[in-house]
């Protein structure tokens, strides 16, 4: 069966919202966060960040709040802390049953 749109995020989106439930956060500075919280291991390029930024806004996930010529400070709703929550919830359940899976092949 399909996937329905927003029902899992992508690896970027749940780390946009992670730099997002930290503090209200402008694009390069959410591009820092996420840059800085995994080592580097993710590098996001404006293009993607600002169509995540973009989706999210549309999905009320997050809001603009504060305008400064070219730069726009976003701000979490509560609908994007249950859609972060909620993924955060979903990932524990895929490490719970990889880490069984893992026992059981050993076993």
């Amino acid at each position: 069966m399909p996937r329905k749109a927003m029902e899992s995020l992508t690896e970027s989106m749940f780390y946009v919202l992670m730099a997002l439930c930290h503090k209200p956060m402008c694009g390069s500075d959410i591009a820092d966060y996420i840059d800085s919280r995994t080592d580097g291991r993710i590098q996001m390029g404006p293009a993607t960040l600002y169509t995540i930024l973009s989706k999210f806004e549309k999905e009320k996930y997050i809001k603009e709040i504060q305008v400064e010529g070219r730069k726009r400070t976003y701000k979490i709703t509560e609908k994007g802390l249950q859609a972060y929550k909620g993924e955060v919830e979903r990932l524990k359940h895929c490490i719970y049953d990889a880490e069984n899976a893992a026992k059981e092949q050993e076993g």
